[in-house]
């Protein structure tokens, strides 16, 4: 009698909550792991210097380094962080394709996009204000959607807070280092204020941050089916957000609603 309760019980947990495929068993596709854009300026190479030396050496993921450079500046940032990294540290070449586990620098005096990931570099034409960060993350943005992730390390200046807008719009994530662990903090404070982050912490304690997240937000891209009762209560969520802030969610799809509220769940730790 007790065996058949435990089956209708199970049974009727499997109809309420919404069906996921089982990532387990799922064939991830080699180009749908998500890439890391890295905002920094004064005081970032310390700040990545921390960052990379807690990145496990198979994240399945890749990044890509935007600082601002002297047009003139020869650097040596590759060799440094390849002492402190067993992923490949390469500085981007025009057209590259980007690979997982793989971490490439921009050159001096250029800008670079994404486009069908694969990195673009351009001569830099005006010697006026440069806002790099910004201009790759729009396109890292728009190239890869939910799968864009956007970090923003120690700098001066306020580059990287439209950039972490688009990743945001797309669905993306935007992790910032904490203001006071930064040697320069107006780039973290400037992100902070411009949207709402997944996540404020110090630069070594993101990596670990990032790998719960981005983890975790993969299973969220697979199909799922509601029934009515999350239906309902997504209806209900929907009245009172445009009651209490005015922005009104009804014509978004309910799946792509479900996922964000679930995301948030996650990022907060809320059951």
């Amino acid at each position: 009698m007790k065996k058949v309760r435990k089956d209708k019980e199970i049974t009727t947990i499997k109809k309420v909550l919404p069906k996921q495929t089982d990532v387990s068993t799922t064939k991830i596709d080699k180009n749908a792991f998500p890439i890391v854009g890295i905002g920094a300026s004064a005081g970032g190479l310390e700040a990545l210097e921390q960052f990379f030396s807690k990145i496990p050496a198979n994240p399945q993921m890749a990044f890509v380094i935007i600082q601002h450079l002297d047009p003139h500046y020869v650097g040596i940032m590759p060799e440094l962080l390849q002492r402190l990294s067993s992923m490949k540290v390469i500085q981007a070449s025009d057209r590259v394709k980007i690979k997982p586990n793989c971490v490439y620098i921009i050159p001096p005096n250029k800008s670079m996009s994404i486009l069908n990931r694969a990195l673009h570099l351009f001569d830099i034409v005006d010697e006026g204000l440069r806002l790099p960060i910004n201009f790759f993350f729009r396109s890292l943005a728009n190239d890869l959607h939910e799968k864009s992730i956007g970090i923003i390390l120690s700098g001066m200046g306020s580059d990287g807070s439209e950039g972490v807008k688009a990743i945001k719009e797309k669905h993306g994530m935007v992790l910032v280092q904490e203001p006071s662990d930064a040697k320069f903090d107006s780039m973290p404070k400037n992100a902070i204020a411009s949207v709402v982050v997944d996540k404020v912490a110090n630069a070594e304690q993101l990596p670990e941050i990032l790998m719960n997240l981005a983890n975790k937000d993969f299973k969220l891209t697979e199909d799922i089916e509601l029934d009515d009762q999350h239906k309902s209560n997504i209806d209900k969520i929907i009245i009172l957000l445009r009651e209490h802030i005015g922005h009104d969610f009804s014509s978004y799809k309910k799946k792509t609603l479900f996922r964000r509220i679930e995301r948030r769940k996650s990022v907060r730790h809320c059951q």
